[in-house]
């Protein structure tokens, strides 16, 4: 299943995740995974919990805040890379960091650095994501 939503999908998403997590109800495999990861940011309980306050928020550079949802959404496309190690050798380079990092979620936070570097060269450049330039900074970095 390709899963490629809206920002206001993403969001609904992760709202309706929350949701389900809290109330103990069914959550498909994606939902469970999200709720996994989302339990590991008790610093953002408190955007999850309020829909109304925080669907349309913007989160800007300039103001000094990490956006909750985007965090989220880049934690899922990292899981969702290394289960299928793409791009090649992205398994290998969680395995390792994995080990240099306290913990599985430390390593993440590594991985997500470069993530976000390739694609802020891609947007910088105007063009398509650059694998190179992802799995260059994770060797290049520990």
């Amino acid at each position: 299943m390709f899963f490629n939503p809206s920002r206001d999908e993403a969001r609904q998403f992760l709202f309706d995740t929350w949701r389900k997590r809290r109330n103990k109800e069914l959550l498909m495999p994606l939902e469970d995974l999200a709720a996994q990861l989302m339990e590991k940011h008790p610093e953002y309980f408190k955007v999850f919990e309020d829909p109304e306050r925080f669907l349309e928020r913007d989160y800007t550079p300039e103001q000094g805040e990490t956006n909750p949802f985007l965090h989220l959404m880049m934690h899922l496309t990292i899981e969702e890379q290394i289960s299928i190690d793409q791009p090649p050798g992205i398994r290998a380079h969680f395995v390792r960091l994995t080990h240099h990092y306290a913990s599985e979620h430390d390593a993440q936070h590594r991985i997500m650095t470069c993530l976000s570097e390739m694609i802020w060269q891609a947007q910088r450049n105007h063009t398509q994501p650059d694998a190179t330039v992802y799995l260059t900074c994770l060797s290049d970095n520990t």
